[in-house]
């Protein structure tokens, strides 16, 4: 008889595959499709940058580090990841009009020399919405999928509780 894989760390793994698996999107659609990042987009792919590292480390070290660290570290990276959501929802409203998206988001900005045209890159609005599937843009992808990591991760730590605690 197989022993049954704990539901936390299945959990932990399919949120990190799914972010892992969002933020090579994000960064395809940028090399490869040409897709130009606005400030909101690359704010957002901080919680990939800084989440996701440190998910792999709890998903290698799952059985050896203490349960306060996990709790920690998971807490950590689950409160990225709701950021994560807030971020694209926010970006979503810029885009819709909702509200009005940063200052950073338009213009050349304080420090401008004519040297700099040579290195100026396009400048993208966040109320500029580059690319759209089934009426969502990729900001409002981004909410829904941070969404899922978070819901995720809360059930990796329900399993966990209800584990430790019987």
């Amino acid at each position: 008889m197989t022993k049954a894989r704990p539901l936390d760390k299945i959990a932990a793994g399919l949120a990190f595959i799914l972010g892992l698996a969002t933020i090579l999107g994000a960064l395809g659609s940028q090399y490869i499709g040409g897709l130009q990042p606005c400030e909101l987009c690359l704010e957002q792919r901080m919680p990939y940058y800084w989440g996701l590292p440190l998910l792999a480390l709890i998903l290698v070290l799952w059985n050896r580090i203490p349960l306060p660290v996990w709790w920690l570290g998971m807490a950590i990276v689950t409160a990225l990841f709701a950021w994560g959501t807030y971020m694209g929802a926010f970006h979503s409203g810029v885009e819709w009009g909702f509200w009005p998206g940063p200052t950073a988001c338009s213009g050349l900005g304080d420090s401008f020399s004519m040297d700099a045209l040579n290195d100026l890159k396009p400048v993208i609005g966040c109320d500029v919405v580059q690319f759209r599937f089934l009426g969502l843009s990729l900001a409002g992808y981004n909410a829904l999928i941070s969404l899922a990591i978070v819901a995720l991760l809360v059930g990796a730590m329900v399993f966990q509780w209800k584990r430790n605690r019987a």
